[in-house]
């Protein structure tokens, strides 16, 4: 099975290294139509990994579908390995969408320059596939050792969704952030950016230029006061730090809701990696929507609620429905999401026609 780990790994940092060292070499700002275009590809890609899994778990390449799922105790056929992946993608990237709302908002407090966020996400995306891989491989050692921790995540996954669903969310300037105040305790962090440099070093050439053509530098009092040599951190590199703890903890709800699907840690993860290397080019491509879909974040609420019952009456399930429960819950987390979806743009659009024109 090692193999099909190193196979898809190889893959994914190939696109990566394409992403960053080719397409997107030079920072600019990433327009909807380029957006729109890279969120088709990776979802193409996402999608049609559900046929390699068909066939890889169904003619058991690299030892694959050879083992029990600890979920629901079943050895993942081709048709339930590609049913099992299909679903955790289609939450995966469902509750990456909420991630969205939360980077627009890191960005637009920080006043991050449009041409350096694709920059931010990419590395972004790197720290979270880390992150995200040690998370999965210690929930697997769990989920396989003590079966009992799957109501943990079943009653976590409804108590978060239940809270998502009846709190109202507030907005917290990043300034006020823990990890922010923290940052700054240790690292002094420079007043102006700096080309799309993390970290900058006082008297060097990237302190007095921002190091492309084109943008011109601001003076920095923090970098001029620093002594020569000293490194500091730019408002860039807070960003970075904030995407990353924002991901952290959208991972500890989206992973345990993966986990409700299936063990199988190599579903698990390709799910996993697939919904977030979609990330960036879909943040692009609905940053200025986001206020549309009002009705999203309660469907992906009702979502989470959904996983975890589902997680919890698992045995129940499948004697009411059958071999074909997961296609069954499946269909309904899809339905919710196209409810969600197309109820805030009814709204929405009802909402437009009877305003009244200034």
């Amino acid at each position: 099975m090692i193999w099909a780990w190193v196979i898809f790994i190889g893959f994914v940092f190939l696109m990566l290294a394409l992403d960053l060292g080719v397409f997107h070499r030079k920072s600019h700002v990433v327009g909807f139509k380029e957006s729109l275009t890279w969120s088709g590809v990776w979802i193409s890609l996402g999608l049609a990994f559900s046929i390699l899994v068909y066939f890889a778990y169904d003619l058991h390449w690299f030892g694959l579908g050879n083992s029990v799922d600890a979920v629901d105790q079943l050895v993942n056929t081709g048709k339930l390995a590609a049913t099992k992946y299909l679903t955790a993608y289609v939450v995966e990237k469902s509750l990456s969408v909420d991630n969205i709302f939360v980077i627009a908002m890191v960005f637009s407090s920080l006043v991050v320059p449009a041409r350096y966020q694709h920059r931010v996400l990419f590395w972004g995306i790197i720290g979270a596939l880390l992150m995200r891989g040690a998370m999965i491989g210690l929930g697997s050692v769990l989920v396989q050792n003590f079966h009992a921790i799957l109501y943990f995540f079943g009653g976590f996954l409804i108590f978060t969704g239940i809270k998502m669903l009846v709190m109202e969310e507030k907005e917290d300037h990043p300034e006020n952030n823990p990890v922010v105040r923290w940052i700054r305790k240790i690292f002094p962090i420079t007043r102006e950016f700096h080309g799309q440099h993390f970290m900058v070093r006082a008297g060097s050439v990237w302190s007095r230029e921002a190091a492309e053509p084109g943008v011109e530098a601001k003076p920095d009092p923090v970098v001029d006061l620093a002594p020569a040599g000293k490194w500091l951190l730019t408002p860039l590199a807070v960003a970075l730090i904030l995407v990353e703890a924002t991901d952290l903890i959208f991972a500890v709800d989206s992973i345990p809701a993966v986990f409700a699907i299936t063990a199988d840690p190599f579903l698990v993860f390709t799910s996993n990696v697939f919904a977030i290397l979609g990330l960036r080019s879909l943040y692009f491509a609905l940053a200025g929507l986001i206020a549309k879909f009002r009705y999203l974040k309660p469907a992906l609420s009702l979502i989470l609620i959904l996983v975890g019952v589902k997680m919890l009456a698992a045995k129940w399930l499948k004697l009411w429905l059958g071999d074909s429960f997961n296609l069954t819950v499946l269909a309904v987390i899809i339905g919710i999401l196209v409810t969600g979806v197309v109820t805030s743009l009814i709204v929405g659009a009802k909402d437009e026609d009877g305003a009244i024109p200034s």
